[in-house]
């Protein structure tokens, strides 16, 4: 019996129920509390598990929860850090919160959403059996540094864990190097050619020239950012075979992505099958996320009807899409992070038909991003297209003032910008603004969501986010 590790999980238990009561989240703080009391706690209470971990710029979340889904279809159970507290400290508390007094758990599996700058630093306590890695884009300079900064810790973390097989996004140029000459198993995902042809602009200033080389890349397809079909003239590294690939989109809304994707064989014999899917979250980032869990799922050996069930189920995680019925009308809360995210939930409200609200709310803390210039590298000029269907546009949270200013050069009349730092004023004002069947869309950064669901979930009896 290990009465050290007895002692710390026992404390951090107790630290945990009382968090819980005082309704303070209690997903970070035990964590913390219990490495200091044992700093290898992590490393000796994971050691019987098998570990899936899912880490990358966007859709870290949504891709837990699919996968999560996927686990649940096939009858497996798991751990998994549901809140998203996805540091060392997160992921500690996870491992805690699961296991018994003398660590043991009845689960065998641990599903691990883990920060892309925390990974190198988790894998020195524990390895994953399988990664999932969704995307790499510019987020958060002052807490990330440069792009190629955050690529580089994943791959230390990756080689520290020399028995871990990748799941690999083909369409991202620096995902997709994870695996380049690699030699361990590694299934790629992504989209093919003629899949998605909405946007023949490549806007690649993420990744615009060659890991290993230096040259410009080359594009046969684009789908965002800098994903699509990539190759380098000089070098000859390209875009990786995906094993997993939406071969067509059939819907594109406000409630779903309606798609068909392949499954590859996992042998070189044998022919892809496809198969139709009508995956419960909108946008083509969600469509990735789906692709990265269905992925897993195939890695595997998991049936296509499982898989096809997990992305047609699946809960979205709080913040994510979460969508709140009231009287008739729907709050969308849509977390917002960074650039290329950002654009793409506002192509995603360019889909939106009827009359709306939107809300921007803006923090700049630590967990935010101290640096807010990246407002200005978000392609809000193309909101002036729906103008005509939004009464008022809300700016709210600790730089309110700065992305009103944003909304105004961005062509937004200055008639509809309306500043509401009172979280409370703004719900009711923008819901008595829309009518039944009308959405009020609200897109917060990280603390800012966490501010804006407490006061949706007292108002309106959600779950608590660690649920």
């Amino acid at each position: 019996m290990n009465i050290r590790l007895t002692f710390t999980i026992i404390i951090t238990k107790f630290l945990i129920f009382m968090l819980r009561v005082l309704k303070s989240g209690g997903t970070s703080l035990p964590g913390k509390v219990a490495r200091k009391i044992y700093p290898d706690i992590m490393k000796i209470i994971s050691k019987d598990f098998r570990i899936i971990m899912v880490t990358g710029t966007n859709g870290k979340t949504t891709t837990t929860r699919i996968i999560g889904k996927l686990l649940d279809e096939n009858n497996i159970e798991y751990i998994t850090n549901k809140s998203g507290a996805n540091l060392v400290s997160g992921v500690i508390t996870t491992f805690i919160e699961s296991v018994n007094v003398f660590g043991k758990s009845k689960a065998s599996t641990a599903l691990l959403e883990v920060d892309e700058a925390a990974f190198n630093v988790v894998t020195d306590y524990v390895q994953p059996d399988i990664l999932v890695v969704t995307n790499f884009f510019r987020d958060q300079l002052d807490r990330y540094g440069e792009l190629y900064t955050t690529l580089n810790n994943v791959r230390s973390g990756i080689e520290k864990s020399p028995n871990a097989k990748l799941v690999l996004n083909a369409d991202d140029s620096l995902c997709a190097s994870l695996g380049h000459n690699m030699d361990r198993e590694v299934l790629y995902y992504g989209f093919s050619d003629e899949a998605y042809t909405g946007n023949s602009t490549v806007v690649n200033s993420d990744a615009s020239i060659c890991l290993y080389c230096k040259s410009k890349y080359e594009y046969s397809y684009h789908v965002y950012g800098h994903l699509g079909g990539f190759s380098c003239p000089n070098c000859g590294y390209m875009r990786p075979t995906s094993k997993v690939t939406c071969v067509k989109i059939n819907e594109l809304n406000t409630s779903y992505s309606d798609i068909i994707f392949a499954l590859g064989p996992l042998k070189e014999s044998g022919e892809p099958v496809s198969y139709n899917a009508r995956i419960n979250l909108p946008g083509l980032y969600n469509i990735y996320n789906a692709l990265a869990a269905a992925s897993l799922g195939h890695l595997l050996v998991f049936s296509p009807d499982s898989l096809v069930k997990a992305m047609e189920s699946f809960e979205c995680g709080f913040g994510r899409m979460e969508t709140i019925q009231t009287n008739g009308k729907t709050i969308k809360v849509i977390l917002v992070k960074n650039p290329t995210g950002f654009n793409q939930v506002l192509s995603y409200l360019l889909t939106e038909k009827q009359n709306t609200q939107i809300a921007f709310v803006i923090n700049d803390r630590l967990a935010d991003g101290t640096d807010i210039s990246w407002l200005w590298d978000v392609d809000f000029e193309q909101l002036q297209q729906m103008q005509g269907n939004v009464s008022c546009f809300y700016t709210s949270g600790i730089r309110a003032e700065d992305m009103a200013v944003r909304l105004k050069y961005a062509g937004i009349h200055s008639d509809k910008i309306q500043i509401e730092k009172d979280y409370e004023t703004l719900l009711n004002k923008a819901l008595d603004a829309i009518s039944e069947g009308q959405n009020l869309y609200i897109l917060p950064t990280y603390t800012s969501m966490l501010e804006v669901r407490s006061l949706l979930e007292k108002k309106f009896g959600l779950k608590e986010f660690w649920k």
